[in-house]
């Protein structure tokens, strides 16, 4: 599959005043912390009609709601016509899988449920995530399709981790660079948390990229990262989709720095990403990407 560059990048707007509410949500097992952001003026109704449920990274095993606090209000920021639910999940230092899955889904009820409260018109509802928060964001996708909803408008999945055993290219090349083997040290720490039962590791709901039955899902943006671990796994799943009739698109950001193991998701705050998602948004119902 030949994969797309970025698009040009849209810089998050800093005169827009947003709103953002801290509520709890109602996950598998008990309530989750949860946050919703939105535009507190301009937007063209009370109600949006575009929901994105949002799921935060860390690999699986730390991460909270501030570790996607400044994507997603620069997020709300360049496209004020829709909503953000940010959501905790079951860590799995608390318990693996496939208790923060069943989160990620109840969750998605949870939403279809209390259109009220989330200021949702209850027309589209998309899901969405980095890395750790990603791979959630894709299962959901088949979650919601095997278990009859909820309907989902599409997925944005952020360099996601779909692949447990650590096998593509990008991922077996960084431990030839000592910095660049920092970030697959944790991806593999993160799994051996998350999936402590290797039998797990071959499960759909667990690895995405090892499902059979990828047909009928949401449609779905994949941004990859050049110089991430994760970018092969990413552009594989894409290339599956695509294979199985899902409307999917791939891009590639261009490179950071991966010293800092959280690099991911400070690439996901580039202004890049912000203006792939907006155009993937506005694709859904062929509306005019937002101007800058």
């Amino acid at each position: 599959m030949t994969t797309s560059q970025a698009a040009a990048p849209l810089e998050a707007k800093t005169n827009v005043k947003l709103k953002t509410r801290d509520i709890e949500v109602s996950g598998a097992s008990g309530p989750l912390a949860a946050r919703i952001y939105a535009a507190a003026e301009g937007a063209p109704a009370a109600k949006r009609d575009s929901l994105i449920v949002f799921f935060h990274g860390g690999g699986f095993v730390s991460g909270d709601l501030e570790e996607g606090d400044e994507f997603l209000r620069s997020l709300v920021s360049c496209d004020q016509r829709h909503v953000v639910l940010a959501s905790t999940y079951t860590l799995a230092t608390a318990s693996p899988f496939p208790a923060a899955v069943e989160d990620a889904h109840a969750v998605l009820m949870w939403a279809k449920k209390n259109k009220s409260k989330l200021g949702w018109s209850g027309k589209r509802m998309l899901v969405a995530g980095i890395e750790a928060g990603a791979n959630l964001a894709a299962v959901c996708s088949l979650m919601a399709r095997d278990r009859g909803g909820p309907t989902l408008a599409g997925q944005i999945l952020i360099m996601p981790m779909l692949d447990p055993g650590l096998s593509t290219g990008s991922m077996r090349e960084m431990p030839n660079c000592s910095y660049k083997a920092q970030a697959a040290d944790v991806c593999a720490a993160g799994y051996r948390g998350y999936l402590p039962n290797a039998a797990d590791r071959t499960h759909p709901y667990a690895s995405p990229l090892q499902s059979s039955r990828l047909k009928n899902l949401a449609p779905a943006l994949i941004l990859s990262a050049e110089d991430d671990p994760l970018r092969d796994e990413a552009e594989q799943y894409g290339a599956k989709l695509i294979s199985c009739g899902v409307k999917t698109t791939v891009r590639r950001l261009p490179p950071t720095p991966l010293p800092d193991v959280e690099a991911r998701n400070e690439c996901a705050c580039k202004a890049f990403a912000l203006s792939e998602i907006a155009g993937f948004v506005a694709g859904l119902d062929g509306a005019e990407i937002p101007p800058v």
